[in-house]
Parts: structure tokens; C-alpha cells; sequence
């Protein structure tokens, strides 16, 4: 008698069996991992273009009409979408002016913030689509998470 080497059909089924355990206990991690990692990059990002629109505003005496006047015209989110910007004194800028849930407004001198993973927003952070959006607010003491502002 000869003596096979190799793996039986059985045996290959089992380790892919294991195999797709692994892989969908993982994936999920993974994903959840990424997002979070998607945030803390447009939070980065919020606060380096907030200290460049405070320098402009030093330089020139006034806020910048739109990012591009920073040098932020191309700058995407995490998610592949502009940011949103409004500047109070002169209501220039992409964004609206956004409120928190007792519908007053995050900032004095100007909104900046992603509309998150969903792409959709609206103006009170406690409203559904706004959950997700990464936001400056209090003029700057905070940025993160809408869902994680408490005024």
C-alpha cells in the first residue's frame, strides 16, 4: 500500500471553514477601527485649517471669504467631500450656520466642519444626519464628534 500525502477534501472545508469564522469576527473590527481612524483625521484636519483661517484673520483684520483663501480650496474629508465652512461676520463660506440642541449657535466667528460618513447634515447637531459630522464649536474648544458635543 501506498501512503498518500496531501489533504482530504474534508480537511481543506474545515480550515476554510475556520478560516470564514476568523475573517467575519475580524472584518467588523477592522471597519470600526477605520472609522474611528477616519474621525481623528478630519478632527486633524479642523484644527489645522481653524489655526490657519486665526492667522489669516490676525494678518489681514478680517475672516477669509472661503477655505481657498487659505489655501484649503481642494481639501476633502476622510470621506472624499469638501469641507464646510461659513464665515458669521460676512455670511460667506460653503456651510450653514449649524446650532447646537438648544438651537444656539457652536461658534461666535466662524462654522468649519465635515458632514461625516453619511454625507448628509443638518443645522441642530442633535438632528439625525448630523450625528456623524465631525464639528468645531466653542469657537474652537472643541472638536470632534456632534455626538459627543455637550454644551
Amino acid at each position: 500500500m501506498r501512503s498518500r500525502s496531501g489533504f482530504s477534501t474534508l480537511e481543506l472545508l474545515i480550515a476554510l471553514a475556520i478560516v470564514a469564522v476568523l475573517v467575519s469576527v475580524a472584518l467588523p473590527a477592522f471597519e470600526k477601527q477605520k472609522e474611528k481612524v477616519r474621525v481623528a483625521t478630519a478632527v486633524a484636519d479642523i484644527g489645522g485649517m481653524s489655526v490657519a483661517i486665526k492667522l489669516f484673520e490676525q494678518d489681514a483684520g478680517y475672516l477669509p471669504a472661503s477655505l481657498g483663501d487659505v489655501g484649503f480650496a481642494s481639501k476633502l474629508d476622510p470621506w472624499g467631500r469638501p469641507y464646510e465652512y461659513l464665515d458669521y461676520s460676512s455670511g460667506k463660506g460653503n456651510g450653514k450656520p449649524r446650532k447646537d440642541k438648544k438651537l444656539k449657535p457652536l461658534n461666535s466667528d466662524f462654522d468649519l466642519y465635515s458632514v461625516g460618513k453619511d454625507g448628509q447634515s443638518q443645522a441642530p447637531l442633535n438632528a439625525k444626519a448630523s450625528r456623524d459630522d465631525i464639528v468645531r464649536a466653542r469657537d474652537g474648544g472643541f472638536i470632534g464628534l456632534a455626538s459627543d458635543f455637550d454644551p
